[in-house]
């Protein structure tokens, strides 16, 4: 590459800028509110850990694994030896392995949330990225239904909050692993008399790992998936009741589902409740939202035995669906923007502005174009700037004023444009006004 060449980023992997920022910072605090409210306590984990938790958490015969993680070897150390580490295709294994680790179900369960970027190695599209980012919550340490129904409601209530409407959640339960064991027997029985129409695929999948080919997108396969064994059928008495308690819940706070008896996530960590939101404002359907029950996740990475729900949800799709829906995000716009016609009277402007800003007003100061101090422009395209900027009020600060110890204040989304000279000495009280009338 030659020294001065153009550097991009790396296909899939988008920068966020403004005003676009804004989306996320305004979603991301929708979320921290609500979590807040539901008494979900945020955690952040590295975006970097073990390959093998990802291996052993997610399950070897998964598309994450085997296809789509972006995994190296670290450098050896003194010894020669060198770890083996992946960035963080999704959260859960790491919030698990945090738990793990820090003992932090030693006082009794916890409610978590996390939000950060995550990596997969697949085609970049429309709201699906190789670095994207995911809300995720983890009930750890809870058995019960009602904590399946509580993360299933939380995501509910975000949908609303946030204007979104028309999607549809859907259910379903993988029982315990004694009865997906029965069903596992008589679904590969029932594949073996299938393999005609199974794709390369699902024949490879189908003694590993067949509850997964039920997954399948093949359209050549549907008809042969959906006479398959239902899991559903081999469900015992607990598990059923299980997931009744939590049917029962969401119709108490009219949520609606509906049973989807095909529905299998896509890792291998899961048993009892498993559920996706979906939408059909990404154009063909589209899960936003994902999870369920990991009763046997914390002892396979190392823990103690217990139980855990959880969900992840897209953020870069949720966003795309506000756009789709036409939600209008507030866009950030200063307060005040400061007008100097001279460049003499900086000091005196920077002692006045960082009042207002520790009154708690958002200042844009106006600064001299192309690198130059010389001057600061004309008045007129000050103006400009200050109009562009969506601040409510003007602030000049001209040499004659500054001397009698003024500032001329000038409304500029009234219409009228009215001006009034304000004494420096009261800037904070007029701040504090101005804060008190938004």
């Amino acid at each position: 590459m030659a020294k001065n060449e153009k550097l991009t980023a790396v296909k899939g992997m988008n920068d966020i800028l403004p005003p676009d920022s804004a989306r996320w910072e305004w979603f991301e605090a929708k979320v921290r509110d609500l979590m807040g409210r539901f008494a979900y306590r945020n955690m952040r984990t590295p975006i970097v850990e073990p390959t093998a938790l990802f291996v052993r958490g997610l399950g070897e015969v998964t598309d994450i694994v085997e296809k789509e993680m972006y995994s190296f070897e670290d450098r050896a150390d003194k010894h020669g030896q060198a770890e083996h580490l992946t960035l963080r295709p999704e959260g859960t294994a790491g919030v698990v392995r945090s738990v793990v680790e820090n003992n932090l179900l030693y006082e009794g369960g916890k409610r978590l949330f996390y939000i950060g970027q995550m990596f997969r190695r697949e085609k970049p599209q429309r709201g699906r990225y190789r670095q994207f980012h995911q809300v995720g919550v983890e009930a750890l340490g809870f058995a019960g239904p009602e904590l399946d129904a509580e993360v299933i409601l939380l995501a509910a209530q975000l949908w609303k909050e946030l204007g979104i409407e028309g999607v549809r959640l859907e259910l379903n339960s993988l029982g315990q692993p004694e009865e997906r064991k029965t069903h596992r027997e008589a679904l590969i029985a029932y594949f073996e008399q299938h393999t005609e129409v199974m794709d390369e695929e699902a024949k490879r999948r189908m003694y590993s790992n067949p509850l997964r080919v039920l997954d399948t997108k093949n359209p050549a396969m549907q008809e042969m998936v959906n006479a398959a064994p239902r899991l559903m059928d081999y469900l015992g008495d607990a598990s059923k009741a299980h997931l009744k308690a939590v049917q029962d819940i969401l119709d108490a706070n009219d949520v609606a589902w509906s049973l989807n008896p095909r529905l299998v996530r896509g890792m291998d960590y899961y048993n009892l409740t498993v559920f996706e939101f979906i939408t059909d404002k990404l154009g063909s359907q589209s899960t936003i939202c994902g999870g369920g029950r990991y009763d046997y996740l914390i002892e396979e990475i190392g823990g103690k035995p217990a139980p855990a729900v959880g969900w992840g949800m897209g953020v870069e799709r949720v966003l795309e669906v506000l756009k789709e829906v036409g939600v209008e995000i507030p866009q950030p716009a200063a307060d005040v923007y400061a007008i100097i016609p001279d460049a003499s009277v900086l000091p005196q402007v920077f002692k006045t502005v960082q009042q207002l800003r520790a009154a708690g007003v958002a200042v844009q100061m106006h600064a001299a174009a192309g690198g130059s101090a010389e001057g600061m422009g004309s008045m007129k395209s000050q103006f400009k700037k200050a109009d562009g900027s969506g601040a409510r009020f003007a602030l000049i600060f001209g040499s004659d004023e500054l001397a009698q110890g003024k500032v001329t204040v000038k409304s500029l989304r009234d219409g009228e444009g009215q001006q009034v000279q304000q004494a420096l000495a009261d800037v904070a009280l007029w701040a504090g006004s101005l804060k008190s009338a938004v």
